[in-house]
């Protein structure tokens, strides 16, 4: 099976680089939308069986063009939404936003046990996603999509692909509208195909304010 993890478009969280993980959480803002409106040209040539969108509305919002173009329903699933960002909920402050970052980049150097400060730890995130896809396979689709967010399809797809290290996760991230393709099975494991992380208007963001943009060494 071919997974696209599609990051939603630009929320004024994002612009505001606040941490920003609550459900049902902000829409888009206007480039959001526009973001939105052009994944169906975008991702024209892909033979998307189903869509699946986390809780949180802005990644509904954004996949509801590509659905629509495609005559698909919108799988609404909690298991898709964003890492909790727990304490520091609502933060612009640059040691909050470290925190988060580092949190993350942890699980995918392999360190699950770490806990993002009041809220999950790497296997629960992990798991919770897992989930999602357990049952996508199922559906017997040669490609699904999934509308999803930044820090945990970086998260996913770093600790599930088996061509690369964790280094390249930890300074590849996905902008707004950007998306990662993976191929593979959970019974056989997952190899990245592509990575196309940096959204449908490149310039949107420059750089991308959000937590989820984030690196050790410039995380917001």
């Amino acid at each position: 099976m071919r997974l696209i993890l599609i990051r939603h478009g630009q929320t004024p969280a994002n612009v505001d680089g606040v941490l920003e993980s609550t459900v049902p959480g902000p829409g888009l803002t206007a480039l959001g939308e526009e973001e939105a409106a052009e994944l169906p040209s975008r991702l024209a040539d892909e033979k998307i069986g189903a869509i699946f969108a986390s809780t949180q509305v802005r990644s509904q919002l954004t996949a509801a063009p590509l659905a629509d173009s495609l005559g698909l329903t919108v799988e609404v699933r909690d298991g898709l939404k964003e890492i909790a960002a727990g304490d520091g909920e609502g933060s612009t402050d640059r040691p909050a936003v470290m925190i988060y970052v580092r949190t993350f980049l942890a699980w995918i150097d392999g360190n699950l046990d770490v806990r993002m400060p009041g809220a999950e730890d790497g296997h629960e995130v992990l798991g919770r996603f897992d989930e999602v896809v357990a049952e996508a396979e199922t559906l017997g689709h040669d490609t699904i999509a999934f509308v999803s967010h930044g820090a945990v399809i970086r998260t996913w797809a770093g600790t599930h692909s088996e061509d690369l290290g964790s280094e390249f996760f930890r300074t590849h991230f996905v902008k707004n509208t950007g998306y990662v393709i993976l191929e593979g099975s959970t019974a056989d494991g997952w190899h990245l195909e592509s990575w196309q992380g940096g959204g449908i208007f490149d310039t949107a963001l420059e750089p991308d304010d959000s937590p989820a943009a984030g690196t050790e060494d410039d995380p917001a």
